[in-house]
């Protein structure tokens, strides 16, 4: 009898620690991770981290093909200001900030502002394009399922994506500049674009 339990309770403890994974994936720490490493970055109280111009990291290869079956290098988007949101179509919290991504990616294209979403965790590409539909999101996302691309897209010690939702924006160089590791209102997510705009 007592080996019949063992065999569950370890079954038992796996299945908790894959939920609690799983939800610290979703939920994201707030902002109050430094990305581990040498850093040079500052966390602001709004969960938000940027780097100083001249301490930025370059992204690794961010490329693949889209939810929509084409293929896209983030490389080619040099000398804009370029957005990368982390979701997944399961996310609770990235379903609240998709607004205001549709809205402010489409009010800030004119300016030379690209986004880009990272899909990942979504088996499929169904749940994920009607999860676009419903949001009215118009920019493309890479299909990145098993979330490859933002393990190894980000140098060890950088502004990182990490967790779900999350999201790092690059300057007109093609440099990692802002993160946070929470979902985004609108505000926030200008207040990470904007001051990017501005520089030369």
């Amino acid at each position: 009898m007592s080996l019949s339990r063992a065999p569950r309770r370890t079954l038992l403890a796996v299945g908790v620690l894959t939920a609690a994974l799983a939800l610290s994936a979703c939920g994201g720490d707030n902002g109050k991770s430094g990305g581990g490493g040498n850093t040079n970055f500052v966390t602001n109280t709004g969960g938000i981290s940027t780097a100083a111009k001249g301490e930025r990291a370059s992204t690794g290869k961010l490329a693949g093909e889209t939810l929509e079956g084409k293929q896209l290098d983030v490389a080619d988007l040099k000398g804009k200001v370029v957005v990368l949101n982390a979701w997944g179509s399961w996310c609770s919290p990235c379903r609240a900030e998709a607004p205001h991504f549709a809205k402010v990616s489409k009010e800030l294209k004119s300016q030379g502002v690209e986004f880009v979403g990272l899909n990942t965790r979504d088996p499929n590409k169904q749940p994920a394009l009607a999860f676009e539909e419903d949001y009215g999101i118009s920019y493309p996302s890479l299909y990145d399922p098993q979330g490859k691309l933002i393990l190894f897209g980000f140098p060890k010690g950088t502004l990182s994506l990490q967790g779900i939702p999350s999201t790092v924006v690059l300057d007109k160089e093609g440099k990692i500049a802002a993160r946070s590791l929470m979902a985004l209102d609108e505000q926030k997510l200008r207040s990470m674009i904007e001051p990017l705009l501005k520089e030369k």
